[in-house]
């Protein structure tokens, strides 16, 4: 797929799209914290091509190709105000059958969006999202900091994000690290979910505990799922990539989408 910028809510977006089949779902990849449209490698083409749909890779404003952020500060609404973007980004392209698969932070704005614009979004995938703050997610992000100012972590990153990197590295710890983030919930957003959601986790997750699926799944007013995967971390779809595409088609598919 060829990648272009384009203007969403007047943030200079970089996305990759493949609209090769007619009358059938897209489906939308949304990154992490620290990733983008590269680092998602070839899972996205797996996916599209045996399940046949469409494709929408995109790096939101701060990461990858997209322009550089404005500021590091966020506010408690970060994701919300994401989703906002990504339900622009759709409408921009003329999407009202999104199947959205996001990864950690991209999870968490999956599940906002389907809960906002239920009548875009046909279907979630939610892998290692967060619904809530959890004492494993503050550690999680706190030994990522460090792992960023004691190894090479900077210089990787550097590949894929350029001269970006301290600010979305700044953007992430300090709205996660910090006491007013502590009583951020999105719990009350679950009940406006009405599409069928899989959520996928790693039963080792570094980031979050079962709570975060538990509690998810619950609330929603849609069927709902859980693939829970044992000995796997926070990353499934890198981690085991063969068990989460097999899980994911087969999800997309007995949707009848």
């Amino acid at each position: 797929m060829e990648g272009r910028i384009i203007d969403v809510q007047g943030e200079k977006i970089y996305i990759e799209h493949d609209n090769s089949f007619k009358n059938k779902p897209t489906i939308v990849f949304l990154h992490d914290s620290l990733g983008c449209t590269q680092l998602w490698r070839d899972f996205p083409s797996k996916i599209t091509e045996e399940t046949q749909c469409n494709t929408l890779v995109y790096d939101r404003l701060g990461y990858g190709k997209s322009f550089p952020m404005i500021s590091h500060e966020r506010e408690n609404n970060y994701m919300e105000l994401e989703a906002d973007v990504l339900n622009e980004l759709l409408e921009e392209l003329n999407i009202n059958n999104a199947i959205l698969f996001g990864h950690s932070d991209g999870g968490t704005i999956a599940l906002i969006a389907a809960s906002k614009y239920p009548e875009k979004v046909k279907a979630v995938i939610c892998e290692a999202g967060h619904i809530f703050v959890e004492d494993i997610t503050v550690k999680g992000v706190s030994d990522a900091f460090e792992a960023y100012k004691t190894t090479d972590l900077p210089e990787r990153l550097a590949k894929y994000h350029g001269d970006k990197v301290p600010m979305i590295v700044k953007a992430w710890t300090e709205i996660w690290l910090s006491d007013r983030f502590k009583s951020w919930n999105i719990e009350y957003l679950l009940k406006n979910i009405t599409s069928p959601l899989l959520f996928i986790q790693g039963e080792k997750d570094e980031y979050g505990t079962l709570n975060q699926v538990e509690k998810t799944i619950s609330q929603i007013s849609g069927k709902s799922e859980k693939y829970i995967i044992p000995n796997v971390g926070h990353t499934p779809h890198k981690e085991v990539p063969d068990l989460v595409l097999s899980k994911s088609v087969d999800f997309i598919n007995r949707s009848g989408l």
